[in-house]
């Protein structure tokens, strides 16, 4: 094949991919959750690329846009006894699959780089290799298990407490006593399940006695946890208690002047998008003082309504 039909072939596929970062530029700034499953209409190159220019040139996606319900378009006039043409399917997308495609082509002069949603960004499987059998910190002399967390990687809500307890360090796995009984009980009246929210600690092992993780301790724990945070970019993240709340949020304040409101996570997330944290009460509080479960739930249910507000329909109905 001589350069000739190369360079159109390269030409080509250039403005396809316009027209394809176009289409997905057009549907972020709609807030879609969703897009067409089938073809879209050809448009000339030319102007493909000078409408993807514009609207990168504009604010691409704000960080507070609402997802609205895409009205089907019109079909085109047909010839009469001709047969009618259906509306392609829609094919549901992951709650961040639209916020992520955003960066993930670009244009540099007229070569084509394709690169990952965030730079940098690295896989929970990963985190998890490079967090290997760790010993950074004093606390892998006395624990059973590093309980790294657990549930969806793709999940817009994320629960994060404090250090794990003594099942939990039994079992590698967060949130597994009497504690973490009642929380996956908050977590199915919210319409979810622990399967499919993210669980995780502020450090990964279990202090002795169940003592407060000291400072040092939570220097080399907590750069795991913003990794963890940045892998699954979730939208709310709900912090369970002080500790957890004042690590996520580099404040000392007590849980009573935290919660309730919702705070910005302390860390700029890569892709520009708002993480918030609704601090609340640990279950294990909760058990200890079964009044302030009112108070919890009305965190819970602010958690629902913004997760509403973002187009985030729970998976089973809530209750309450």
């Amino acid at each position: 094949m001589d350069g000739t039909a190369d360079d159109d072939l390269a030409g080509e596929l250039l403005a396809l991919t316009r027209q394809l970062r176009g289409q997905l530029q057009r549907h972020a700034m709609l807030g879609a959750w969703a897009a067409p499953g089938g073809a879209s209409a050809r448009i000339e190159p030319v102007a493909a690329s000078a409408a993807v220019d514009d609207a990168v040139a504009a604010d691409p996606l704000p960080d507070d846009a609402v997802p609205v319900e895409l009205a089907p378009a019109e079909p085109p006039p047909r010839e009469p006894g001709s047969p009618p043409v259906f509306a392609a399917p829609v094919v549901p997308v992951a709650h961040n699959a639209v916020r992520d495609a955003r960066p993930a082509l670009h244009l540099v002069a007229d070569d084509l780089v394709v690169a990952s949603a965030a730079p940098g960004r690295k896989t929970l499987p990963q985190i998890r290799a490079e967090l290997g059998e760790c010993t950074r910190c004093k606390l892998h002399t006395t624990r059973r298990s590093i309980v790294f967390g657990v549930g969806s990687g793709d999940t817009p809500l994320m629960f994060v407490g404090e250090a794990p307890g003594e099942q939990e360090d039994r079992r590698g796995e967060p949130f597994v006593g009497p504690a973490g009984q009642l929380l996956d009980k908050m977590i199915e009246a919210m319409g979810w399940t622990r399967a499919m929210v993210y669980i995780a600690n502020t450090t990964k092992c279990r202090p002795p006695n169940n003592r407060n993780p000291e400072p040092d301790e939570l220097a080399a724990c907590m750069p795991f946890l913003h990794a963890q945070i940045a892998a699954i970019a979730p939208r709310i993240i709900v912090a369970l208690g002080r500790p957890a709340a004042n690590q996520l949020l580099g404040t000392n304040a007590p849980i009573s002047a935290l919660r309730g409101t919702f705070h910005d996570y302390a860390r700029a997330t890569s892709d520009g998008v708002r993480l918030k944290i609704m601090p609340t009460f640990h279950p294990a509080y909760l058990l200890r003082d079964p009044d302030k479960k009112r108070l919890a739930w009305s965190d819970l249910k602010l958690v629902m309504a913004e997760l509403a507000r973002l187009g985030i329909t729970a998976p089973r109905p809530a209750q309450g």
